[in-house]
């Protein structure tokens, strides 16, 4: 049996919050977006990330979705400071102070945490912050957005933003639903290593990783 738990006007459409036994759905324009099923992938993104930088980490999160991603963060010994960028502020309401909270442990509360309620590519334009580490989970992939315009992030234009926001020796990590054999060829074109992770999941084709340093 399955329960809305709270649908609003979001940013991007209509978002709902659904209780499907038990576990969490989030639904955005009648689209399936994310759960707390499983979050394997979602947590090798930001731990992938992070074994790849030395030092302690200083980290952007691009969608903060269930929490996954910044619950793997904060329990890696390699990060230290964590900015989520989430344009969503019910999203990030359900995770504060909602349902998601009890999914990561309130890792919104944690003090090396800051979350910028904000869309991702117009954040990134007009900051000057630097990252060792980028990881991006705002979209079902580069082909698969949830909004047209978050498919400028995905292009060169935008590959070279992202760039410009790592420190040297950064590192870039992009989670997607599918594989894309054309932004994989983009990414190479651009930085001197990518690599690519496919994780099986239950059911449906594997998602994929990319992980691309400077």
């Amino acid at each position: 049996m399955t329960d809305v738990l709270d649908k609003v006007a979001g940013k991007s459409g209509e978002l709902v919050l659904r209780r499907a036994g038990a576990d969490f759905e989030v639904i955005a324009n009648g689209v399936f977006l994310m759960d707390t099923r499983n979050g394997e992938s979602e947590r090798l993104l930001v731990s992938v990330a992070a074994d790849l930088v030395p030092g302690k980490a200083r980290m952007l999160i691009g969608g903060l979705g269930v929490g996954y991603s910044l619950r793997a963060a904060l329990d890696h010994p390699g990060v230290g400071e964590i900015v989520v960028v989430e344009r969503e502020p019910a999203v990030i309401g359900w995770n504060r102070e909602g349902p998601l909270r009890e999914v990561h442990d309130d890792a919104l509360s944690d003090d090396r945490v800051t979350v910028v309620e904000a869309d991702l590519v117009k954040w990134l334009r007009r900051t000057e912050e630097r990252f060792d580490a980028l990881c991006l989970d705002i979209d079902n992939g580069p082909e698969w957005t949830v909004t047209d315009g978050n498919a400028k992030l995905y292009r060169d234009e935008g590959l070279d933003m992202l760039a410009a926001r790592l420190r040297p020796g950064g590192v870039l990590g992009v989670w997607s639903a599918e594989s894309v054999p054309s932004f994989a060829k983009r990414l190479r074109a651009r930085f001197g290593e990518v690599r690519e992770l496919k994780i099986p999941v239950p059911q449906g084709e594997p998602d994929v990783l990319w992980f691309a340093r400077v």
